[in-house]
């Protein structure tokens, strides 16, 4: 705890604080000062929101305070150390080298290493490919475009010499980098103006728009929204306003025509230059490209506009594009220099290519970053991979037909990198065919009249997997590097598509047409991040190989993907850059799994850990484990025999009494769509809805994420007109609502459900994932696997697994594996079920009944083979859990719980 005398103070909170606020923002401040990793537990409902604004922004104001101060006293220091240039923490290569020598001190060897890693990676770009020299005697560059059409002129690609591959006499000047990327996020465009770094920068990250929103709502209370330049950033998807772009949907397609308009805006502005040095024709500026970039006068009126408004988030941000007629996705992002608070989504500133492109410079400044339960798997995730069979055939095809057309005319470069490529998808499409003979063509053509036939998945180590293909004689790195500077992508999938179109070739056998593969390009892109994906270490990831199959008469595609299964490496380049990374959640038990997942060279005495209680009183909630219905049955929701419909029966049941006691609104969680339609249905059929809807309206979350927001409004509206608020509506027959969610969902997470809206959470059952899941048993292997190296340091096998894709195979692994594996797997349904059950106390005056219907939220510890879900609930929830030895007991304490609530109220 901080010393009184010396604790900072918030002037910057909009109201009186309450203790366990003071504590959280003495505790981050604290942080601050001190640099390194931080992480900060404060329950939902808290204000946790709002003091990191007041702690966080503080402490850059204070910083910059002092700044000032050594300046006034050191006037003559002009532009060297100790100069306003920089703070005096935040210095040039010299100091950070004393840093990182610092860093190695404190953190022990452990973080030398992960360091040095990184630098290893970076080694790994200067190899070669290996094989074939370059031929000589070849024709000009000239001639052979003048050889082509004119109509295929210009697809045709340009000389490709690397500036490795180049020979000590070689006079060829180095050839301007095409910005050509591996994935949609990541392309490197710079802003017009340079504008002026901003000395030091608060990047604040959540998950969702939603999150975001919130954050930006909190932070126009206080007095930081005017001292303070803020920024918001989003995907074009939220943030494009060409109605032209919007129109296409889906965010592939949405970025790649953006991506298109820019290229073809940069092309003819070339070509209105040459026009002009060649012949002195004056013209006009070229009108191509996106109509809301063409006006640079209009972009800074936007970036000034933004800066002298309050706080905007992503949709003030867009309707202000709209209003000026400008681009506000280029716009925020060009404002990133001069900000002082960049607020934004995980996905932007955890994926180091959204980094680079965005320009966002982390060293020395402060990452803070909210809801950070789940980041360890969020952060993988965002580097996993994946192309599907029908991609590869794309890429395929269209890469043969280029070569083709253009085999006589390309360098011997080119056509050497282009056979290397058609080698991969050959291997790749073999693979997925399970073709032994190679011939992909024939398989290709012949897909729809295989016979019938299953096969299981299976994973494999990298090193494995490009051996067994005979592809581990290919540089990757040297091609990918290809792929970027050469614009092979842009000008193969341009040429593809314009045969296809002279072609008349069918919808069907054009992949534009299948919006959530994209065109072509999309293809080409998930062969090239699929190919970057390979050049991981071996131990980081797994090859999953789903083949093609007809189960039925219907058919299933096959598909490549990586998965990544370390995150310690990708969050090191965090860690490094940063003064602080700050990660805040309601609740971030166990801190030890995280530590390991993610910066295990940190030492546990090193992590500065602080976790509050709830400012809600201890009567204000009401959490009850309902081992028992209304009927006497248990409650047993686990995967065998959750769908009986004696259960269904029973949980049915248990709603119709709990709408005559619980006042306004309830939200049941179930553990998935699927389950919660099979309730439904089962109520709908045996009567149980009916009931159920004479007390209480019946709303369910939708699956699709857009119409969650309509859906949420209505419940409110029905929950604010039925439960007695307005005084016309008699309440005597109906009364309030309830909202059948889904945990994982869109309402489980980041949606407040305060007051009436959440009087009653009802958590169906332990939300455990599927044990089929392929891709979480590779991830709890891969923790047990730690485990396993820490206590034996036995090797590990690389060889392939397969998987059946039935639950039991999964138990199988689950019950294989050590308490390590078995502890991540159960932390992962507990952290769901607090996140779910955390939606409803929002504030210091609400109070709601917390029901968890499992016998196994009762059941002796002792009898379990993993830990006893109890333990993980939040404390302030843990303290006073209740446990039902009937229903009678449990609808007398609702009763009761609701009674005292309504005469305290009134």
């Amino acid at each position: 705890m901080v010393d009184e005398e010396v604790a900072p103070k918030f002037p910057g909170f909009p109201f009186e604080p309450y203790s366990i606020q003071i504590d959280f923002m003495n505790s981050l401040y604290e942080s601050l000062n001190e640099g390194g990793v931080s992480m900060l537990e404060s329950p939902t409902g808290t204000g946790k929101t709002m003091s990191v604004i007041s702690s966080a922004l503080q402490w850059v104001l204070d910083k910059r305070l002092q700044q000032e101060a050594v300046c006034d006293e050191n006037p003559g220091s002009g532009g060297g150390v100790g100069s306003d240039d920089e703070p005096d923490w935040m210095r040039d290569f010299v100091v950070n080298k004393v840093e990182n020598n610092k860093k190695e001190e404190k953190y022990g060897s452990a973080w030398g290493k992960s360091h040095s890693r990184k630098k290893r990676t970076e080694i790994r770009k200067d190899f070669r490919v290996m094989g074939a020299g370059e031929e000589k005697g070849c024709e000009s560059p000239q001639n052979k475009i003048d050889a082509v059409g004119v109509t295929d002129k210009e697809f045709l690609l340009e000389e490709y010499e690397s500036e490795d591959e180049r020979g000590p006499g070689s006079n060829m000047s180095k050839r301007k980098t095409v910005n050509t990327s591996f994935s949609s996020s990541s392309e490197d465009e710079s802003s017009e103006e340079e504008e002026e770094e901003k000395k030091l920068k608060v990047y604040f990250c959540s998950r969702t728009h939603s999150q975001l929103s919130q954050f930006i709502k909190e932070l126009r209370r206080t007095v930081f929204a005017k001292e303070m330049k803020v920024v918001s950033l989003g995907s074009r998807k939220n943030l494009c306003i060409n109605e032209e772009v919007v129109a296409l949907g889906n965010s592939t397609r949405i970025n790649e025509r953006c991506l298109e308009l820019q290229k073809k805006k940069k092309n003819d502005a070339k070509k209105v230059k040459n026009l002009k040095v060649g012949s002195g024709i004056r013209r006009t500026k070229a009108t191509s490209g996106c109509p809301m970039l063409r006006k640079h006068r209009v972009q800074q009126e936007f970036r000034n506009e933004v800066f002298q408004q309050r706080p905007l988030d992503i949709e003030d941000l867009a309707n202000l594009g709209r209003t000026m007629g400008t681009c506000p996705y280029y716009g925020s992002r060009s404002m990133v220099r001069r900000a002082d608070l960049v607020v934004l989504p995980y996905q932007s500133l955890l994926s180091k290519s959204s980094r680079d492109a965005l320009g966002l410079n982390l060293k020395s400044n402060i990452v803070i970053v909210d809801e950070a339960h789940n980041l360890a798997d969020s952060l993988i995730n965002m580097y996993d991979s994946k192309i599907t069979l029908s991609q590869l055939e794309t890429v395929h095809n269209h890469l043969e037909r280029y070569f083709l057309r253009f085999r006589s005319l390309l360098g011997s470069t080119n056509r050497r990198y282009i056979q290397t490529l058609m080698v991969l998808t050959q291997a790749f499409l073999r693979v997925l065919l399970d073709d032994k003979d190679g011939n992909l063509i024939d398989s290709c053509r012949d897909i729809d009249q295989a016979s019938e036939k299953s096969s299981s998945d299976f994973t494999m180590a990298i090193n494995d997997f490009l051996f067994e293909q005979n592809i581990d004689n290919i540089n990757l790195v040297k091609l990918l590097k290809y792929i970027k500077e050469s614009n092979i992508m842009h000008k193969v999938s341009g040429y593809g598509e314009k045969f296809a179109a002279m072609a008349k070739i069918p919808a069907h056998h054009n992949i534009e047409q299948h919006a959530e593969e994209g065109s072509c390009l999309s293809a080409f892109q998930a062969l090239a991040n699929m190919l970057l994906s390979l050049t991981n270490n071996d131990g980081d990831g797994r090859i999953i190989i789903s083949r093609f199959r007809l189960t039925s008469l219907k058919k299933q595609g096959g598909y490549l993907k990586y998965v990544m299964l370390s995150g310690e490496k990708i969050f090191s380049e965090i860690v490094d850059e940063a003064h602080a990374v700050v990660l805040v959640g309601g609740t971030l038990q166990p801190i030890e799994e995280t530590r390991e997942r993610l910066f295990p060279w940190l030492p546990p005495n090193q992590l500065h850990f602080f976790s509050c209680g709830h400012i809600v009183p201890p009567d204000s909630i009401m959490p009850i484990a309902v081992a028992r219905g209304p009927t006497g049955r248990t409650f047993d929701f686990s995967f065998s025999s959750r769908s009986s419909p004696d259960m269904m029966r029973e949980l049915g049941l248990l709603l119709c009494n709990l709408v005559t006691v619980v006042p306004e609104g309830i939200v049941v969680f179930f553990p998935s769509f699927d389950y919660e339609n099979r309730v439904y249905e089962h109520w709908e059929l045996s009567g149980i809805l009916e009931r159920i809807t004479k007390r209480k309206r019946v709303f369910r979350e939708p699956r699709n994420n857009m119409d969650v927001e309509s859906v949420l409004k209505e419940y409110k509206d029905t929950i604010y007109t039925l439960s007695g608020m307005n005084s016309e509506v008699n309440q005597a027959s109906c009364s309030g609502a309830i909202l059948l969610a889904v945990v994982g969902a869109k309402l489980s997470e980041g949606i407040n459900l305060s007051d009436g809206m959440g009087r009653c959470i009802v958590m169906v059952g332990l939300p455990y994932a599927s044990p089929s899941d392929i891709e979480l048993l590779e991830r709890i292997k891969h923790i047990d696997r730690f485990q396993n190296l820490k206590l034996d340091n036995s090797s590990v096998s690389t060889s392939y697994d397969l998987y059946s894709g039935h639950v039991e195979g999964g138990f199988a692994v689950l019950r294989s594996c050590t308490h390590r594996g078995k502890e991540y797997y159960e932390n992962l349904c507990m952290k769901a079920v607090n996140q779910s059950i955390g939606r409803a106390i929002r504030h210091i005056n609400d109070y709601a009944a917390i029901l968890l219907v499992d016998v196994r939220y009762t059941s002796d510890s002792s009898k379990r083979s993993m830990a006893h879900p109890v333990t993980k609930l939040p404390q302030w929830i843990k303290d006073r859990l209740v446990s039902s030895i009937s229903y009678g007991e449990v609808h007398r304490s609702l009763h009761q719980f609701f009674k005292l609530k309504k005469t305290c109220c009134r």
